[in-house]
């Protein structure tokens, strides 16, 4: 090996020399110490039965780990821990999604699309009737709609609590019908809630909700007390024609074939914008992407919302929540909601 060749080899080492020791060391820390808690944090989330089994396994895997990795002295301890480790690992690759469970009644039943030339229909469509949160007619309904009519895309942020992290979801509005709104959520059974740290963890099947705003727009506002935000997207018609066809896609593939919700990979707003990707979307990766509670910001950075004024005030005009709670009884409720946000002209 010539001196040029081995040069290379040279540089790596010598750029290594330079790191600190005590950035290495935390580096080597903080990665052994999430190997440890995502190990354990996969046994508490498995289907494994009875609550104690996981919290008891998890706890004295943790434990376990600490011991062997931080204080015992003992090299072969490591190797029985990563051992274990791949344990859970095998046993974690085994879990799979299903569409039999016990599912809560507002995520029952799954949409399916067919699609003929220009006319869609859908069946599965939610349209619930609420008197309060627990108190309610559930009713799916069919929808059908035209391509040929979708004239515009609006989008939706929901916060359940103050931050910069909300559920995103989407209307297509047509020019003949009422809009068709679609949110991808997680798919909880009936004793489940949303945990974020659980959606890491195989917890969640996913499912995208087609629905009339009403329901979809109304739960959030008059019974779960989110505060609701509504804007018009600056997209051409044919590529919001585009997005609805690649959600129905999704629709049908997650019908035939569930899957997994994941919060950093297979969620709201990360699906949204890799939609719109793939229908011409231009931009990069940006951090608001995941706290999506700023992406409304982001979309106006991005000149994809109405600029006519201010960030704060076109976000102050936005909020739906209000005049969600006059339209109850409105027959044009979607109409009604949007009188007062700037850039609608339904």
């Amino acid at each position: 090996m010539t001196a040029t060749e081995s040069r290379p080899d040279a540089v790596r080492a010598g750029w290594l020399r330079k790191i600190p020791g005590w950035l290495l060391k935390g580096l080597k820390f903080l990665l052994m110490a999430l190997v440890v808690a995502w190990a354990s944090l996969a046994i508490y989330f498995s289907p494994l039965p009875w609550p104690g089994l996981r919290i008891g396994l998890a706890v004295a895997l943790a434990a376990f780990g600490i011991w062997a990795l931080w204080i015992t002295r003992r090299r072969r301890m490591r190797w029985v821990f990563a051992g274990l480790y791949l344990a859970v690992l095998v046993g974690w690759s085994f879990i799979q999604p299903s569409h039999d469970r016990d599912w809560r009644q507002d995520v029952a039943v799954m949409p399916r699309a067919t699609i003929e030339g220009d006319r869609v229909r859908i069946t599965g469509v939610r349209n619930f009737e609420y008197r309060s949160r627990d108190d309610v007619t559930a009713r799916y309904e069919e929808r059908e709609v035209s391509l040929s009519h979708l004239t515009s895309l609006d989008f939706f942020i929901s916060y359940w609590m103050p931050g910069p992290v909300g559920h995103t979801f989407v209307s297509f509005i047509f020019d003949n019908a009422p809009p068709l709104n679609i949110s991808i959520e997680t798919r909880p059974e009936l004793h489940e809630g949303f945990d974020p740290l659980a959606s890491l963890f195989k917890k969640y099947e996913l499912i995208y909700v087609v629905g009339e705003e009403r329901d979809l727009v109304g739960v959030r506002t008059n019974f779960r007390n989110e505060d609701v935000y509504l804007y018009r997207l600056r997209v051409p018609a044919e590529n919001a024609r585009q997005l609805l066809r690649v959600y129905l896609e999704r629709i049908n593939q997650l019908a035939d074939q569930p899957e997994f919700y994941h919060l950093l990979s297979n969620s709201c707003t990360i699906n949204i914008v890799r939609y719109a990707n793939l229908v011409g979307r231009k931009g990069d990766f940006d951090f608001r992407h995941y706290l999506n509670g700023w992406v409304d910001r982001y979309f106006y950075d991005t000149r994809l919302l109405n600029s006519q004024f201010p960030f704060a005030e076109l976000r102050q005009r936005s909020r739906v929540n209000p005049a969600v709670k006059a339209s109850e009884e409105i027959e044009e409720f979607a109409q009604h909601i949007r009188e007062s946000v700037p850039g609608m002209n339904l």
